[in-house]
This record gives structure tokens, sequence and C-alpha cells, in this order.
């Protein structure tokens, strides 16, 4: 009898091993079936923490602490909106998004200082009295930070914050923008916009990612999402065929790099696969090689009176269109010419400067920041997983346990430079 049960239990035992192995077959499938839809963020990643702050794992416990803390005060936080700005763009419309470039100043020798003039790298702490931009990045960073929270944690409270500060900004009527850029930083005295204020939207890519974390939510619904995918389709065709939209389109320097994420991303977005392809594809011509010397200097960024600052902020830019590319099989990470201008030797012209080996051989007014390289290079570590590369990451601070990076993953950077 006891080699009967002994039998029964053998075969039960096993059962249940085949009963847990196919449990966890299927745990994995709809894992998979239900990653966000992301584009610039890592979609495998954020499952991956999503699973280890259930698990309860320590070593996320304050990165997450804070994002809490983050979401809890945007949820008490007012909505925002184009409209709210004092004053009333050459077309008559609030819905209209405005701005005044931020490196011209009154000509002195001027009676009523016009036309202004460039004083590149110093900003007119005029352009404040117009708050389309500053309005715009609170929207965006209240957006990304409850969207974040509400895919980690599942709480619907930000999930339908982060959905009316959407609805408000791009498409209740009373309050939202219209999808264009045609009054981004005028020049008083000289144009009433020019398309590099095209370089102001940029925030707006986190945003389509951000939508891509609620769509589990029952706040963010199917007419949010063709009304938002219908906005951005309608900015798209403006960035492509307006005068504004086709001089940033030209750009050579960290302004074409910035309008490449932002059509990548929207393309994406938008199911455009093809498009984002091509504009991916250009990127290695159209970017890297006419903006890298074979040495790893962006001879472009280096003219500005902030050469580190916009080397570094071009850089992150390419990085970017390299983690689009990702997702759809254009690898920028290793494309390389035939004279060896290349995203990695960009960084490694840069890197001995960031650890105080060299002295900085161009101008920089203002505050030394090498430490806005360290994210770029800990991408770089993840990306380049050679000797040299793990080598450098002991030469950096560690990030600290409560950056919000760790709950994005390694392949992300905080960056967020605000060239112009």
């Amino acid at each position: 009898m006891s080699k009967i049960r002994r039998l029964i239990f053998g075969c039960l035992f096993v059962l249940l091993i085949i009963t847990a192995t196919e449990a966890q077959r299927v745990a994995t499938q709809v894992s998979a079936s239900t990653a966000p839809r992301v584009f610039l963020l890592d979609a495998g990643q954020l499952q991956t923490t999503k699973q280890r702050l259930r698990d309860g794992d320590k070593n996320l416990a304050q990165a997450w602490s804070k994002l809490e803390r983050e979401a809890q005060k945007a949820l008490s936080a007012g909505t925002f909106s184009v409209v709210s700005k004092a004053v009333t763009p050459p077309s008559g419309d609030k819905h209209d998004y405005m701005s005044q470039a931020p490196y011209f100043w009154p000509d002195p020798k001027s009676s009523n200082g016009l036309p202004y003039i460039r004083r590149d790298g110093e900003r007119n702490p005029e352009i404040n009295k117009i708050t389309d931009h500053h309005t715009m990045d609170e929207m965006v960073s209240a957006v990304e930070t409850l969207a974040l929270a509400y895919y980690l944690k599942g709480n619907e409270d930000y999930a339908a914050k982060a959905a009316q500060l959407l609805r408000v900004w791009f498409f209740d009527p009373a309050t939202r923008m219209n999808p264009n850029l045609q009054y981004a930083q005028f020049i008083p005295g000289i144009n009433t916009g020019r398309g590099i204020g095209l370089i102001e939207t940029r925030g707006l890519t986190q945003v389509v990612d951000a939508v891509g974390l609620l769509a589990a939510s029952k706040s963010w619904t199917e007419a949010d999402q063709h009304n938002l995918q219908e906005w951005f389709t309608k900015f798209l065709n403006w960035m492509q065929e307006s005068k504004n939209g086709r001089e940033e389109a030209a750009a050579k320097n960290n302004h074409g790099t910035y309008y490449a994420i932002q059509a990548a991303s929207y393309a994406l977005f938008l199911g455009k696969k093809d498009l984002a392809v091509s504009i991916l594809e250009a990127v290695r011509q159209k970017r890297i090689a006419s903006q890298i010397e074979p040495d790893g200097r962006q001879p472009l960024e280096l003219v500005r009176t902030k050469a580190w600052s916009y080397s570094v902020g071009n850089l992150d830019g390419l990085m970017l269109l390299a983690r689009l590319g990702e997702n759809v099989g254009v690898d920028l990470w290793n494309y390389k010419t035939a004279d060896g201008r290349s995203i990695r030797k960009a960084l490694e012209y840069l890197v001995p400067f960031a650890l105080g080996e060299s002295k900085w051989p161009d101008q920089q007014i203002g505050e030394w920041q090498p430490q806005t390289l360290f994210p770029l290079m800990r991408i770089a570590a993840a990306h380049y997983q050679d000797q040299p590369y793990q080598a450098l990451m002991s030469k950096i601070p560690k990030v600290d346990s409560s950056d919000r990076s760790l709950l994005l993953g390694p392949n992300m950077a905080e960056s967020k430079l605000a060239q112009r």
C-alpha cells in the first residue's frame, strides 16, 4: 500500500511541476503581451521594475518613495494650458503657443531697443513674461510622474489626474493648444516666430511615452487616445510642411537632432513605422557623419558660448535617437563612418574633461558642470559592454538611491538639458 501511495504522490508532484511550469509560461506570455507601448523608455526594464516593487525589493524603496511623493504633489496641482498666458499671439488666438527667443536683448544703440540683438548663452529674463514654455514643461513633468507612478503601482488616482492634464492641454476646446509652433521663439523687431522654436516641444516625446503607461487605465479612454493621436497627426504634419518646421529639419546642429527625435517619436506613436525608419536611417549621414569629427569633436556645438553644455546636449540627443532606433531595428549605437565618426567617439572625446583629466579648451560661460556627462557615460556602459567602459563606472559617482533613473533602468538618462 505504501508503494502505491508513493507512486500516487510522485505522480501528483510531477503534475504540480508541469502545472507550475505551464503557469509560468503563460504568465511570461501575458507579461510580454502587456508590455507598455513606449519608445524612449525601455518597456522590458519597466516590467522588471514593476515586478521588483511587487516583490518588495528594498533596493528600489527610496526611488519609489520619492516618485510617490512627487506623484502625490502632482495630484494636488492645478491644470496647465496655453490660454493662461497674459499676452496674445499675433494670430489673436491664445490657443497658439508663443515664446520669445532667450538669447536676444534690446539693442542699446536703438531708441526703442529694436531690433533685438543676439547675446549667445545669456538668457534675457524678459522671456519669462510669456509663460507657455514653462507651463508646458510643468505639464510634461506632472504627466510623466503620474503616469509612471500609475504604471508601477496601479493607483487609478494618478492615471485620472494625468488624463485630466492631457485633455486640458491637448483637446478640451476652451484650453487646448493648437498643433503648431508658428509663434515660438520670436525675436522682437525681427520676426514673429522661428523654426528654432521647435526645440521647445522636445518634452512632448515624454508625453508620448507617458500615454503608453496609461493604456491599461480606465481613466484613459479610447476616445482620449484617438483625440491625442489626431493632435499629434496634425502637429507632425505641421512639422513636415510648415516653413518653420522645414527650417528646423534642415538645421545641422542640435536643433536638427532634436527635430529628428520628435519626428521619429511621434511617427512611432502614430504607427507610421516607415516614416520613423526613414528618419532614423538618415541620422547616420545627416547627424552623426556631419556633426561629429573623426576625433569626436562636435564643431557646430563648440562654436557656442556654452560649448560644453551644447556638446553634451547634442550627444544626449544622438543617444536618444539611438534608443528610438532600437524600436525599429536601426542600429545607431554601433554605426561608424569609414573615418571613425560615431556616437561612441563623441562620448570618448568628452570623457577626459568630465573626469578632470584634461582642461576644457573651448568656451563655457557660467558654471562648469562636468557631471552632466555622467548619465550618458552610464548609458554607454550598458550598450558598450567592454572593459574600458566598465572601468569608467568606477570613476564617477554612483546614482543616488532615490534617483528616478533607478526605476527606469540603465538605459535612461536624467540629463534633460535645456538646449535652445
